[in-house]
């Protein structure tokens, strides 16, 4: 059996070296995707699930005022039409959003 050259060598552990970082790669998008479906999931939650209705008021007008430039595709925006749209859950939505809470 013929031995493997230098060259040949430093080949393979080059492609596995790319492959190497192929997979980290795709851990580390799989680990930021996730990070952001449980902060959506928990956000979620926080809205529909809260009894302190002031938090849930407030965190509600928040995603009002950042979504939208937040959101730049249509189909985006679509997805959270319910939330854009929705009235403040304690009827206090009256004041606007640059007014300090008191």
């Amino acid at each position: 059996m013929a031995r493997k050259t230098i060259e040949q060598r430093l080949a393979e552990l080059d492609a596995q070296r790319s492959a190497l970082k192929a997979r980290l790669s795709k851990q580390e998008r799989a680990n930021d995707t996730r990070r952001k479906v449980l902060l959506g999931a928990l956000v979620l939650h926080r809205l529909d699930n809260v009894k302190d209705e002031e938090f849930s008021r407030r965190l509600r007008e928040w995603l009002k005022r950042e979504l939208p430039g937040f959101l730049t595709r249509p189909g985006d925006k679509d997805l959270f039409d319910n939330l854009l749209a929705a009235a403040p859950a304690t009827g206090e939505g009256t004041r606007n959003a640059g007014e300090a809470d008191s």
